[in-house]
């Protein structure tokens, strides 16, 4: 039902249309006074959460600007984008200025009149478009080079990206949220220490009667807490979250012009512009700080030296604020400016509130730095007079606008939420708890340390070489991976078994862990370092990898036929490194007819440095015999012989000229072997175990001859060599008889 128009006072100046004006009832005297945490806090909400979420969410645009401000820094940016673009200008200038001549086409210079106007453009002016271009472009690389930078280490993880964007933003609204309750729980105590205090029973008397009236005509049951500020000159006031400071000087206004500023300080309140205030302060609240200190120094030092100073070093902070976050936030201070004006009309003092506009440009001060530079944009005073025009001529006869009213002055907040919105923010919640559980779940089962240890002795156990290598950090580009995909196939590899991580201790994106691990028959215990790699999965999770590579093979291979569990080696000594990873290898060397290489047991353990294999030809058994055999032929054809001195032979007969010479082995040697190399062995004769040698035959002397006989000890020295399945056998050079 809509309420009757009230009769306006005897002293109501007749250009103000009363019955367009509808107020509230009067409240009720039974109306307790607000007590608890948030005391003297505005009507018309259904709970201080809903006054709450009503200021915060009603001006995004100033939101949105004070966080790109500072969130995204601007200034930072600003700063670096003078500066590169004052490089870059310098390097245009000259760089173009001495070079303009050169880029122009030969075939334009020659031209008549054309190329003299255009060596005469570019001669006293290409410096200067190469400095404008150079500037314009180190600006703007200087400045998208502060904004990408900080996202620069996800922008190939599209769901890290956007997982830091969502955590910056709420970083922000959270520290909006703390810094708009400290602002309003802590009010009191803030007011006190800016100088407020509680009014003199002469300053109540005068002004709480005129404050519970305007309340009154404005529907308000209760009125916000009235404060006082010694300022005898400036007449203010100025409204908090749950206070209105009025300045002593007030108090010598006329009745109608305090009641018009009560009027205007109460819509204020009851529509609770400083809880937007704060928030939008609150969201950047690190330019706040920031920008505290320069409108500190020029408000303390008022002069022009002082300003210029502070601008010097401070330009960035400042132009951010008056070209980004101002412009932003301004609408919204605006809207509530000329909203308060209205509490003027429906209270019915519009003409006290005119001659405050006509006499000053705006009846409140800045309340701090933010303040002075964002939230004392008020109106232009002609506008709010041409406002306050319309409000006081509307619905009249001749007048289009609708009257003003409480309803359409304070719109219903509202509760804080309907059954709909509840359920679907219970099922939002609901998803994004499982979705995190889940997310954790995945994150605890395979990308821990632990996982990526018991994943790297997992590969090891399937023999699969190329995801054992995706859980170390150095692979090398010179590994031969398929090499060593064959050594983990092959038959005599053995893995790790009964691995154990017997302590882990992790330290940020690093960790050290101890292992215990079976490999033979041996129990082994090592440390392994892991850190926590910047490549994700998904785009959610990063995953660890043991610090180190696979381990070297300490040996070159120079011979043929050393095998790894089957797979022969390569010879080269040059071309991708001999690697292996942890486990048990069977390693063979090469056979010939004289040697063997008995197999080694190669254990390779994770965490080493490199592996050592060290592999031994022996003397085949038969080898001795094959040798003496080939000794013994050989010296039956030197005994076939039937001269005194056999060439290349181990004996010979010293006893001047002879005749029918006859040799005849009587002992053969007992030989001594020993390997050189896998394909050759030193043949000599231990003194103990030589041979003997007959040789007969007759000696001329002076034309006479006598038969001999003489028997010497035989001694063979040589090299035996594997010539495939057989053996043959060299003499040494000097291989002779004593």
């Amino acid at each position: 039902m809509t309420e009757p128009p009230t009769v306006p006072p005897e002293n109501t100046p007749p250009t103000v249309p009363q019955l367009d004006v509808r107020a509230a009832q009067p409240p009720s005297a039974d109306t307790p006074p607000p007590t608890g945490g948030f005391a003297d806090r505005p009507p018309g909400y259904p709970s201080a959460l809903v006054w709450l979420r009503a200021g915060i969410l009603r001006d995004w645009r100033g939101v949105l600007g004070a966080f790109v401000a500072t969130w995204f820094y601007l200034p930072v940016a600003l700063l670096l984008a003078f500066w590169g673009g004052l490089l870059f200008g310098i390097v245009g200038l000259f760089a173009v200025g001495t070079g303009a001549d050169d880029q122009v086409p030969q075939v334009l210079r020659d031209a008549p009149l054309i190329g003299s106007l255009v060596e005469a453009f570019l001669t006293r002016s290409g410096g200067l478009l190469g400095g404008v271009a150079g500037f314009a472009i180190g600006f703007l690389v200087g400045f998208l080079a502060v904004l990408a930078l900080p996202w620069m280490g996800v922008a190939d993880e599209p769901f890290a990206l956007l997982t830091g964007l969502i955590g910056t933003v709420v970083a922000a609204a959270l520290i909006g949220v703390l810094y708009t309750l400290y602002r309003v729980l802590l009010e009191p105590r803030l007011l006190v220490v800016s100088g407020a205090r509680q009014p003199s029973r002469r300053e109540y008397a005068r002004l709480r009667p005129m404050l519970d009236d305007c309340a009154r005509r404005l529907g308000l049951p209760s009125v916000p807490r009235l404060l006082m500020e010694d300022d005898p000159v400036v007449s203010n006031a100025r409204t908090y979250a749950r206070h209105v400071v009025v300045t002593t000087a007030v108090l010598t206004e006329p009745d109608d012009e305090v009641a018009a500023l009560l009027s205007h300080e109460l819509v204020h309140w009851r529509t609770g512009d400083e809880i937007t205030s704060a928030f939008v302060r609150g969201v950047g609240l690190p330019l706040t700080l920031a920008h505290a200190l320069p409108t500190w120094l020029m408000r303390t030092f008022p002069h022009p030296g002082t300003n210029f100073v502070v601008f010097v070093f401070f330009w960035p902070i400042l132009l951010t604020m008056r070209y980004v976050v101002l412009p932003l936030h301004a609408r919204d201070v605006r809207a509530a400016e000329y909203r308060a004006d209205l509490g003027a009309v429906l209270t019915g003092h519009v003409d006290g509130l005119r001659r405050i506009l006509e006499r000053r440009l705006s009846f409140e001060t800045g309340r701090s730095g933010w303040d002075e530079a964002v939230c004392a944009t008020h109106p232009p005073h002609e506008l709010r007079l041409d406002a306050l025009e319309r409000a006081s001529l509307a619905g009249a006869p001749d007048g289009a606008a609708q009257p003003v009213t409480v309803d359409g002055l304070f719109n219903s907040a509202g509760p804080v939420g309907t059954r709909r919105t509840w359920l679907l923010v219970g099922a939002l919640t609901v998803v994004a708890c499982l979705g995190t559980s889940g997310l954790g779940v995945v994150q605890w089962a395979f990308f821990r340390p632990q996982a990526a240890i018991d994943g790297y002795f997992s590969a090891l156990a399937d023999r699969d070489s190329e995801a054992a290598l995706g859980y170390l950090t150095g692979q090398g580009s010179d590994t031969d991976t398929k090499l060593l995909a064959q050594l983990l196939r092959g038959k005599g590899y053995q893995p790790p078994t009964d691995v154990e991580i017997s302590s882990l201790e992790r330290d940020g994106d690093s960790a050290t862990a101890t292992v215990a691990y079976r490999l033979g028959d041996v129990r082994e215990t090592t440390t392994l370092t892991l850190f926590r790699t910047g490549e994700t999965t998904a785009g959610l999770f990063h995953g660890w990898r043991v610090r180190g590579g696979p381990i070297p093979l300490n040996t070159v291979i120079a011979d043929p036929g050393v095998r790894l569990n089957g797979v022969e080696l390569p010879v080269a000594t040059e071309g991708p490194r001999l690697v292996l990873l942890p486990g048990g290898y069977t390693a063979t060397g090469p056979s010939s007819a004289l040697s063997e290489t008995p197999s080694v047991n190669l254990l390779v353990g994770p965490g080493e440095t490199a592996a050592v294999l060290q592999l031994a030809p022996v003397l085949k058994p038969a080898a001795i015999e094959a040798v003496e055999a080939r000794v013994r032929v050989w010296l039956d054809e030197c005994a076939k012989q039937t001269v005194a001195a056999p060439p290349g032979c181990p004996f010979r007969y010293y006893g001047g000229s002879t005749q029918k010479v006859t040799w005849k082995i009587l002992e053969y040697p007992k030989l001594a072997v020993e390997l050189s190399g896998p394909n050759s062995a030193q043949v000599s004769t231990p003194y103990e175990t030589q041979g003997k040698v007959q040789v007969s035959g007759t000696t001329t002397y002076f034309g006479g001859s006598s038969p001999f006989k003489d028997e010497d000890g035989l001694r063979v020295t040589g090299v035996a060599t594997a010539d495939g399945d057989t053996v043959t056998f060299r003499p040494a050079a000097d291989s002779s008889g004593d």
